[in-house]
């Protein structure tokens, strides 16, 4: 008997330990900076919670929900009626929350004299029209491109807001991240590449504006920013347990301060 309850105390505990351990997967631009953050914020407050986050795009977080691999998705995306499809064939229900907003800035290197770009200009850019800096208003220099990969939404997003879903051009390199793309830049005086909001202040970078308009708070929360965008999280169905309260602290008052501070425009009390 006591072999028996020493058995079924190890299962309890082992059970109790998995249902303390949060995995969060999906979005690079979510998953590097924002959602450690604000893991390392929630364990302050609950000790007995672990995570396990993943950042490689928001493709694999979709993708985790749908698989039943991570109890959070992070996404700079809404899903696509594939992934919709393919998660109800498996009996999932994907349910986003909006708990960022983005703004897709443009960044060149800190010492390009091009300070501000047409929307045309950024399209034609990145399809690959345009290849001389001298083209629009800087030094000539054949122009390096940057961009995410194809698992990333911001990849996704940026041809849909920039680009009318046109492709990107031939000789743009593909990093994993934000924080790849934005080095690279740095170091390279014909670089231009996107990036989310909370990467726009690195060293060596500068961001262009749009048509006049920089992306910022104000701008991107009234969508006078062109290539603004929400960020979720993505659950099965309604979350629950644990899931559920990352979810409510990340759309508190201290989490949101965060996501401020970091340099994502927090979701309006509405929301």
């Amino acid at each position: 008997m006591k072999k028996i309850i020493l058995v079924l105390s190890v299962l309890a505990a082992a059970s109790n330990a998995f249902a303390q351990k949060l995995v969060i997967k999906g979005s690079d631009t979510l998953g590097a900076k924002l959602v450690p953050t604000l893991a390392e914020a929630y364990k302050a407050k609950n000790p007995g919670v672990s995570f396990e986050i993943a950042a490689e795009g928001s493709t694999t977080g979709i993708a985790a929900i749908t698989d039943g691999t991570a109890q959070i998705g992070m996404s700079s995306r809404r899903a696509k009626p594939t992934e919709i499809s393919g998660a109800q064939a498996k009996g999932v229900s994907l349910k986003p929350t909006i708990v960022a907003y983005d703004g897709i800035a443009i960044v060149v290197n800190g010492a390009n004299p091009v300070t501000s770009l047409t929307k045309r200009q950024v399209e034609q850019i990145f399809a690959g029209d345009i290849t001389d800096w001298s083209a629009v208003g800087g030094a000539a220099g054949r122009i390096s491109l940057y961009t995410r990969n194809t698992s990333s939404g911001t990849y996704s997003d940026f041809k849909a807001l920039a680009m009318k879903n046109r492709d990107y051009a031939s000789s743009s390199q593909k990093m994993a991240g934000n924080e790849q793309i934005v080095a690279e830049v740095a170091k390279n005086p014909s670089g231009v590449g996107y990036v989310g909001l909370a990467y726009t202040n690195e060293s060596g970078t500068k961001v262009a504006a749009i048509d006049g308009v920089t992306p910022s708070k104000e701008t991107v929360l009234s969508k006078k920013y062109p290539y603004a965008r929400p960020t979720f999280y993505y659950t099965n169905g309604e979350p629950t347990g644990e899931a559920l309260k990352f979810l409510e602290f990340t759309l508190s008052p201290e989490g949101k301060k965060i996501s401020e501070d970091i340099g994502f425009v927090a979701p309006p009390a509405a929301n």
